[in-house]
């Protein structure tokens, strides 16, 4: 029965070594490696004995396998883990992917943002880019509008402080003209800047409170108004963005069309994937998820790699999904640097 090393400082330098050396392969050919690709990647030269020894070893402990008996061998999620977390190559982005990057974010708006990243970080790693566009409950508001739209609408725009516009249709049933809501948008205004939609919220209903006890007719109407046209969102969720999935058919491991399937059942249902994509960005940077160590079947041979954007309060996350067999240092980088990328485009 092999066992799991409680932690990666049991492994000799030799099986670091070893093990490195195993990922690398395999992440290049996605075949199972043998004492003979070992020798040709380790920086240290090792008879082939003591390769095969220190193979097997790696074996005992879980972190590696052969798919069948006379294969070579393959890391397990164990031995994946350990690779990323302890013995992961400093991830490192060359100039020429920075400056594309930095193009392509400077020039788009900040409505485009989460498509182009995501077909960005699809066309550099041939991995399936995805983003979650900025969410508007965690959005910093600076400027709310009312428009007068005939009848007893009016059009709510809320801007944000990344220069986004939302636009909510609400009810007035007090008739007011274009003037008068004007007064009740600068009543807003003064509530609303430098603040998320749940702290105006909140705000609004204390105050619609205590003005139960005053006469201030506009005051009330604009509290009202307010409270209807941020209460719009609260049914909206968050937008997951895949600009495109042809990249992933170019990775061996979803040429069976019934993974490839599964995997975009996945990815069209959202609410699942948003669930684990949330439990991976409760701290700041970049985290990688592997697929036996989140809750969803038709992830389970793959691997997430994200980070949030927005700063010290994000407001959605970037990254990509592919097989659990990836270049873990190159995709890190990249998906790092799109993060601040877009955190200075959207909070200059």
């Amino acid at each position: 029965m092999t066992r799991e090393p409680e932690r990666a400082g049991e492994l000799t330098l030799r099986q670091e070594e070893v093990l490195r050396a195993v990922v690398a392969s395999y992440v290049a050919d996605a075949t199972p490696v043998g004492s003979a690709a070992v020798s040709h990647v380790l920086t240290q030269r090792l008879s082939s004995a003591s390769i095969r020894t220190t193979l097997a070893e790696l074996g005992e402990l879980g972190l590696l396998e052969q798919p069948h008996t006379s294969a070579g061998r393959i890391p397990t999620q164990s031995g994946l883990r350990v690779f990323i977390d302890r013995l992961l190559p400093e991830p490192r982005l060359s100039e020429f992917d920075r400056r594309a990057i930095d193009f392509e974010v400077e020039g788009a708006g900040p409505g485009s943002l989460a498509r182009i990243a995501s077909r960005l970080l699809s066309e550099r790693t041939h991995l399936l880019g995805f983003a979650v566009a900025p969410r508007v409950q965690r959005l910093i508001l600076q400027h709310v509008s009312l428009v007068r739209l005939g009848g007893e609408r009016i059009l709510a725009v809320l801007v944000s402080t990344t220069g986004a516009a939302h636009q909510r249709v609400i009810e007035d049933p007090a008739g007011l003209d274009q003037r008068q809501l004007d007064q009740v948008a600068a009543l807003l205004n003064q509530r609303v800047v430098g603040r998320t939609l749940p702290e105006v919220r909140a705000t609004l209903e204390r105050e619609a409170r205590d003005q139960r006890r005053q006469a201030d007719r506009l005051l009330a109407i604009a509290l009202v108004l307010g409270s209807r046209a941020l209460s719009a969102d609260e049914s909206e969720g968050d937008d997951l963005v895949i600009a495109t999935r042809l990249a992933l058919l170019d990775q061996p491991e979803f040429q069976d069309p019934e993974r490839l399937r599964e995997l975009f059942e996945a990815v069209e249902t959202k609410e699942r994937l948003l669930e684990v994509i949330d439990r991976m960005l409760e701290e700041r940077g970049v985290h990688v998820a592997l697929g036996g160590e989140v809750d969803e079947p038709a992830l389970y041979r793959c691997a997430l790699v994200a980070a949030p954007y927005g700063g010290d309060a994000p407001i959605g996350a970037i990254g990509v999904i592919g097989p659990s067999r990836m270049d873990y240092a190159r995709v890190m980088a990249l998906v790092d640097y799109f993060s601040k990328a877009l955190t200075d485009k959207l909070c200059q």
